[in-house]
This record gives structure tokens, sequence and C-alpha cells, in this order.
């Protein structure tokens, strides 16, 4: 293994572009957003020697000699231009700003890479299927780890059961999480494992499914503990595999830089020692998951940014409510397909505001998770409160923002909040809204022009691995309200669409802005980091549904080539003798 290590070491991050060298990109269709959020056209961008961008260019940049001998000509005895290390013809491609998720979960992403995936099944049959083979792949293994299943996507109208799993998985304990993370399915031997019996009773904010009296295998948010607590955790050598998938397939789709929702200490050290290799390329904004992890990670006060600008633990990620999915949200009202079920709060009022202003008195940035109408009003509401105490510029934020009471929806802008929206949810998710609420309930359901219109800050993500980190769906979604298929027609809800320059604002400069980054990158301005990608159509042209499908030809972040698509993916990527998530 070792040798083919070796040859795979001709990585894309080893590419023909000199780490912090001043050059020139030119012979592109540049395509950026200015301070106003116009779409301006350029040329050429020159990026300086420490991988920043010195200037866009409308025409020809011209080769330092020439410039140098036309000085000489006119008498000019000023300073000679500087020389370029090197020079980019981009062959009349399209190049745009680098894209940022403002929220995803990049651990999360890479561990689904090393085990079970079951997103792409359409039906429990195709999952059990699917699990079966797996288990049959890997025998000797400990616990079988995965997740992705979606009953909904299944139509099997309700949650599936230990006894569906027990019938492919046997007696190996296996647990797999919902798409959301809200939820997990497991078999009777992992129940074993962690002592659960009929008489077992939920944790506050959690629920367990049960049939005939007795636990039936899904454990929903705060029950999940539950079987967590006796999943053996990876090894670092895998959570470093992992990573290094995950950072791959985010550089592969365009993403520059991501916030990294709800990180805990293993995960800020899986970070470092990636940058402690010189092996960090895209860069991270991390929000702790909860209090204890963010005192962990930085001490009394946000960490600098780490690694020319790639890593910064500024916030902590608070829990509000559950999924739609689950039934978890917290709403107003109860859920129109569960008659007696409004969800479940993940803390009480309290409980909230005091863990908000544990965070802001020491200067960290708060983002709380709220999904439900309820849920979101009793987050506005904490905000309001406590920003008579926590003034100046705190950006509170509201990571989804999704079922909003319409009267809520302006509040949002009375403190700057900011709205963390994911587009592709509205896409996935809207024939189940309307399921689990009634269209009547849902005027401010996903309801991104309504934000913009009441001057809310906006920053898109995609919530990874929930669903793709490729952000070019993303856009499309916000442009057109339509799914993969065109469905609905015209749009769920299309008085809330959102044009080209808002919605790649939202995946650019909104998602800087919301990590405290927007003078480092997030656009091309002058002054900040080289983050900019070359793809294979114009964006400004090509028709709202067919932006899904750009493809990302180059990444650069920091003026240095990161991506090149059809290279050998990078030595760190391959397995070795990792053969998966191991079990102690």
């Amino acid at each position: 293994m070792r040798a083919a290590g070796i040859i795979l070491a001709v990585a894309t991050l080893a590419l023909a572009i000199p780490l912090h060298a001043a050059g020139v990109v030119d012979n592109v269709n540049g395509i950026a957003l200015d301070r106003d959020g116009k779409l301006i056209h350029f040329d050429a961008l020159i990026i300086d020697d420490q991988g920043k961008i010195t200037k866009l260019v409308q025409g020809k940049v011209e080769e330092p000699r020439s410039r140098e001998k036309k000085r000489r000509k006119k008498g000019d005895d000023t300073p000679p231009a500087p020389s370029y290390s090197f020079r980019l013809d981009g062959q009349g491609r399209t190049l745009i700003p680098g894209m940022i998720d403002a929220h995803g979960h990049v651990m999360g992403l890479g561990l689904s890479l090393l085990t079970l995936d079951l997103t792409d099944t359409k039906s429990l049959a195709e999952a059990q299927a699917k699990i079966a083979a797996y288990v049959k792949d890997n025998p000797g293994r400990k616990w079988i780890l995965g997740g992705g299943w979606n009953q909904e996507s299944w139509g099997l109208g309700r949650f599936p059961t230990a006894a569906e799993l027990d019938a492919v998985t046997g007696d190996v304990p296996t647990w797999l999480e919902r798409v959301d993370g809200h939820a997990g399915w497991a078999n009777s031997a992992a129940m074993r494992a962690a002592g659960i019996t009929p008489a077992t009773k939920a944790p506050a904010g959690g629920r367990i499914e049960t049939a005939a009296g007795k636990p039936a295998g899904v454990f929903v948010d705060a029950a999940r503990g539950l079987i967590d607590r006796v999943v053996p955790p990876p090894a670092p050598k895998d959570r470093d595999l992992a990573f290094a998938k995950a950072q791959y397939l985010l550089l592969s789709q365009g993403i520059t830089g991501i916030a990294d929702m709800g990180a805990d200490l293993n995960d800020w050290q899986t970070y470092r020692r990636a940058g402690d290799r010189d092996r960090l390329r895209v860069r991270i904004m991390v929000y702790a998951k909860g209090i204890e992890n963010m005192v962990a990670i930085a001490g009394a006060e946000p960490t600098p940014w780490l690694y020319g600008d790639r890593l910064r633990m500024g916030g902590v990620k608070l829990l509000m409510d559950g999924a739609l999915g689950s039934r978890g949200a917290w709403l107003k009202a109860d859920y129109s397909d569960a008659p007696g079920q409004r969800g479940l709060p993940l803390m009480t009022g309290a409980q909230l505001r005091n863990n908000m202003s544990r965070a802001a008195m020491d200067g960290f940035q708060v983002a709380v998770h709220a999904i439900g109408d309820q849920a979101n009003a009793e987050v506005v509401d904490a905000i309001a409160e406590l920003s008579e105490t926590y003034k100046g510029d705190r950006r509170w934020r509201v990571e989804h923002a999704q079922i909003i009471d319409p009267t809520d929806l302006p509040r949002f802008a009375q403190n700057g909040t900011i709205a963390s929206m994911q587009p592709v949810h509205e896409a996935s998710d809207w024939r189940m809204a309307m399921a689990r609420m009634g269209e009547a309930r849902l005027k401010g359901a996903y309801a991104w022009r309504t934000m913009l219109n009441a001057h809310v800050p906006l920053a898109f993500g995609s919530d990874v691995p929930v669903e793709s980190s490729n952000p070019f769906p993303g856009i499309s979604v916000a442009m057109t309200r339509e799914d993969a298929k065109g469905e609905p027609a015209g749009g769920w809800m299309p008085e809330q669409r959102l044009t080209l320059e808002e919605a790649m604002a939202a995946f650019t400069r909104g998602g800087a802005y919301a990590g405290f980054a927007e003078d480092r990158f997030g656009t091309l301005a002058p002054g900040e980091q080289a983050d900019f990608l070359i793809i294979d159509r114009d964006i400004s042209t090509t028709r709202p549904a067919e932006i899904r499908n750009i493809q990302v030809i180059e990444t650069w972040i920091g003026g240095k080539r990161v991506y090149v698509k059809g290279e050998t993916a990078p030595v760190e990527t391959q397995p070795n003798e990792i053969t998966g998530i191991s079990s102690p």
C-alpha cells in the first residue's frame, strides 16, 4: 500500500502554481459582485505575493517587459512594475468568486464517506438490500454505522423498525442516522448494547418511537444519546481520512469556505492536524457544539485566524428544536398529520438565554438551530432581550429559519439577525411540509424574498451531509423554487424567488459576513483572499434551472490552485491500510 501511496502522490495540491507567488489570471469571462450586489464583468485579475487580489482588470494585462519598455520610452522615472511569477490563460472560461457554505457539517460529511450511505435509496426494500450487501462486504465489524435514510423518500408513511433492520443485520449492532441527523435507527443488538428496555424513558427533548409498548427502533433528537453513548468513536486516523475526503469533495464542488456547525474538540483537533501538516485548504469557520466544546476549544475568547485565514473558532451552535421530517420541529400548533404532537423543544427559554448569554459575554457569536415556528419565535424573543445587554455588532444567527409565523418575520431585522438558510431544503421538503402543517400555515416558510425585502441578512448553505454540498443546485432552487425534476412547475410559493445576484450574494459575501470574515474573503475585492472558481459555462446567461448542472473546472484558494477537474486525488484521501471506521 505504501508504494501505491507514492504513485498517487501526484496530486492536485502540487500543481504548477507556486505558493504565495504574484501572478495574473487573464483571458477570462470574469463575473463578480460589487459592493452594491450588482454583477460586474472583468477580463483578468492580478494576485499579489500574499495570495490576495490586487486588481480586477478590464481588457488584457500587459507583460511586465512591455510595460517597462513603454515606461522608459515616456521617460517615466517611477519604479518599474513588478514581474509576475505565473500567468494563467483562462481560455475565455468563466471565473466567479469561490462559494461559501454558511451551514454544513464537515466531519459529518467525511464520516459519511467512510460508512454506509443510504441517501440514494428510494424504498425500504432498497435500503435493506444495500445494508445486507454492506454487512456481507464488511465481515468482522463490531458495529455497522451509517446514515442518510429518509422514510419520506421511501414513501413508507411511518418510521422503519428494529425488526426490519434485524432481518438484514442479524446480531451485529447497527446504528443508522436519519438524513437530517435528528433521529437514528437501531437494530435489536444495538438496543441491547445500550440497555434499552420497555421501561426506558426518553430524556427531555427526545422521543422513543414505540410499538406494542416497546421501543420500535427509532430514537428522535435527545433520545439519540441513549444509543450514541455506546457507539465506538472513530479513531484519529479515521477522522483524518474522513476530513481529507470531505475537503476534496468540497473543493471539487467549488466550496472555498464553510461554516462548520456543531464541532466538538475531536473535530477541531482534526482540523489542526491538517493545518499543521499543510493539508488544510478549505476555509473553516467553526461553531462549537454547545458551551462545553466552546470553552474546551477556545477558552475565554474566540481563537485568532490560523493557517492563513483557513481556520477560526468564533462561535457556538445551540439547538432549539429538532427537524420537520422526524416531527421534532417545535410548532405553535399540532402537526396536521400527527394530532397531539407539536415537536420537541430541546431547551427551555431560560436555558436558551443562559447559554446565549454565557457565549456572548466572552465575545463568541451565537448561532441557534430553529426550524419550527414556535422555535423561531422563541429565538427571536431571546435575541431581542439579550440585545439590550450585549451591544455592538453581535450578528446573532438563526440556523435554518425554516418555518416562521409571518408575524415574526420582520423581527429578524430588528437586531440585525442573520437568517442562515439552505435553499435545497425547500426543494426536498415542500411536499412533506405541506403534509406536516398544511398550506395555510406555511406562508412564512423558506421565505427568502420576504427576508430580503425586510433587510434581513441572508447566508445560504447546504446543511451537508443532510443535502449535497454542491452550491449550484442551491442557487438554482433559490431562483426557481423548483426541484431537480422541475416540480412544482413555476415554483412552490414563487413569490419567494430570488435573482441570480441575490442568490450568489447569499452564497458568497453573505456567508463571509455571517462569519465575521467579510474583510478577508467572500468577494473578489482588492485586498481580499484570491478565492475563485473557473466553471464550465457562463452562470449569468445560463437558464436558472440549468445552473444546477454547472461543473467546476478549477478551484483556487489564496491565489493557489487546489483542485483541477480530472486530476488525481491527493494521496491523503486514499484509505492506505485504513479500511473504514475502526472499532476498538
